[in-house]
């Protein structure tokens, strides 16, 4: 087996020279990232059952627990609700769970008739796209698979059906079985960009719908997303490559591919495919191999030496380096 862990401890040390204990988060990246940063921090300490970042995910909490991490902004308030509930299972802390249902009720909010359904992007009620939808969804997911009364899972349950069925219906799976954007004024797919991150959203959200369910029709639908993406949202290495490399990527973009990376792992425990082994390995050796030795700032595009660094680049590695360590090669 190919051993990334060197640069796994590496890289998350590198990552912690960003964290500011007083804010508690992260310089040089936003409020959501951070959220994906917690994640990433309670994947590593489940792999590992190392608890030398505990601390900071419980200073976390501690400190903006007050706020309940809820904003002007639905998809920042899924991505807070999907990083306590990943923490929630790795240390078990019932506050954890609490606080994902708490978020989790706020961005309900959101749903309305327009467009038949789903929740806007933000509180200003402006626009309807992808990324907030498969969050409501897999966040829905996610509870009625953790919470312990029946008539909360029957409930959340019942939320991510209705979430699903709206997003199935919406025509934001375009026919190459990517997902684009958003919608545009008249309710259809608008045709934006196919962000590597929407495509790895909602096969989390598939992936644990199919393990309360059974039903193999998430399954088709995330095994065809996740091979269109793999397929067509790659550089000529067969690197995965987000649309914006050759552009600004701004301050998001370059933390997209590794939740692409995580959830694509996800799908790979129950739909484990050898086309999978071999991307998630393929990737993580492309970081390994563009960087210089005793170098772990990651950069960008994973098929070249890293461009600059910051704590988004760097989280985003540390998913598809973490993701690879899921399934064993040779």
């Amino acid at each position: 087996m190919y051993n990334y862990q060197s640069h796994i401890e590496g890289g998350l040390t590198a990552l912690q020279q960003w964290y500011n204990p007083k804010r508690g988060l992260w310089e040089s990246t936003g409020w959501w990232n951070a959220a994906n940063i917690v994640w990433t921090l309670s994947d590593y300490l489940g792999r590992t059952h190392n608890p030398v970042y505990l601390n900071t995910i419980r200073e976390i909490f501690a400190k903006h627990r007050g706020g309940n991490f809820i904003n002007d902004f639905y998809d920042d308030e899924g991505w807070w609700a999907l990083a306590w509930i990943k923490a929630y299972d790795q240390i078990g802390e019932p506050a954890y769970l609490a606080m994902a249902r708490t978020i989790f009720a706020d961005m309900e909010g959101g749903w309305d008739g327009y467009c038949g359904g789903g929740i806007w992007w933000s509180k200003e009620r402006t626009y309807k796209n992808a990324i907030a939808n498969e969050l409501f969804f897999t966040v829905a997911a996610y509870l009625q698979h953790r919470v312990a009364d029946e008539v909360a899972r029957t409930y959340y349950l019942g939320r991510a059906y209705q979430s699903w069925l709206w997003f199935w219906r919406s025509g934001l799976i375009n026919h190459n079985y990517l997902v684009n954007d958003g919608l545009d004024e008249f309710c259809q797919n608008n045709g934006d960009v196919t962000w590597t991150y929407n495509q790895g959203v909602i096969l989390g959200g598939l992936t644990e719908m199919y393990r309360i369910t059974n039903d193999h029709a998430y399954l088709d639908v995330a095994e065809r997303i996740a091979d269109a993406t793999i397929a067509i949202l790659v550089d000529r290495n067969g690197i995965l490559r987000e649309p914006c490399e050759d552009g600004d990527c701004g301050a998001d973009g370059p933390q997209f591919k590794g939740i692409f990376m995580r959830n694509l792992a996800n799908l790979y425990t129950v739909l484990p495919k050898a086309s999978y082994q071999r991307f998630m390995h393929n990737n993580a050796r492309a970081i390994v191999s563009n960087n210089p030795p005793g170098n772990y700032q990651f950069g960008l595009k994973w098929s070249e030496p890293p461009d600059s660094s910051d704590a988004a680049r760097q989280c985003s590695a540390l998913d598809a380096l973490l993701a690879a360590t899921s399934c064993a090669t040779t």
